[in-house]
């Protein structure tokens, strides 16, 4: 297997953690993405949407959607178990997987996007070129931070996001967090169960993956 990489981007960090975390070692291929590697002809043919990270396994396969990685390796390399160990755990692992996804990461996404000078006309990811809504600024800004806020509400309920059991949940919570900084979006001071819980997971060797 190998994993077509970036090590700046918060994607494949994903992946590189879920991977640390399990103990398996597979080969990284960078893609540059500051360059647009990812746009280019070589690569559109290992991925037409143009985004890493990507899997690809010694039969040609290729899988392309973080969850969808994490999903496989999870069948193959069970233990440690990060999706849950039983269907109450999976449910519950894939559903805070999924609003960290759309209501913390999209969010943050759509402050830098909309923002940054060097993503002019590439306010989405993808093969086709979007240009920047600057009004959406504000709106991510608004999201994201109401969304700190239910992370943090919900830490108070155990060590880790949907219990005490750490999960892929964990994983991508931890990587919006540091997304978070790019967007200048913070753990505030009335965060405490998030900083807790950031504190505590920052200490996983896997986090500097």
């Amino acid at each position: 297997m190998k994993l077509y990489d970036c090590a700046t981007a918060p994607s494949p960090q994903r992946v590189r953690i879920f991977l640390a975390e399990k103990g398996i070692d597979i080969s990284l291929v960078a893609v540059n993405l500051r360059e647009g590697e990812q746009l280019g002809k070589t690569f559109r043919k290992i991925n037409p949407d143009c985004t890493v990270p990507v899997l690809e396994l010694d039969d040609g396969t290729r899988i392309s959607e973080i969850f969808a990685i994490c999903q496989y390796l999870e069948s193959q390399y069970p233990e440690p178990a990060l999706m849950g160990r039983n269907s109450v755990e999976q449910a519950l692992v894939s559903m805070w997987n999924t609003k960290i996804e759309q209501n913390g990461i999209a969010a943050l996404a759509e402050i830098l996007r909309n923002r940054s000078k060097g993503m002019r006309d590439r306010a989405l990811t993808g093969p086709i070129n979007f240009a920047q809504i600057p009004q959406l600024v504000d709106r991510g800004r608004i999201r994201a931070e109401a969304f700190f806020a239910r992370l943090d509400d919900q830490l108070k309920n155990g060590a880790h996001v949907t219990g005490n059991q750490f999960s892929m949940a964990d994983i991508t919570a931890y990587v919006m967090v540091e997304f978070g900084e790019w967007s200048r979006i913070l753990i505030k001071d009335s965060h405490v169960n998030l900083q807790r819980w950031y504190d505590s997971v920052s200490k996983r060797p896997s986090m500097q993956a």
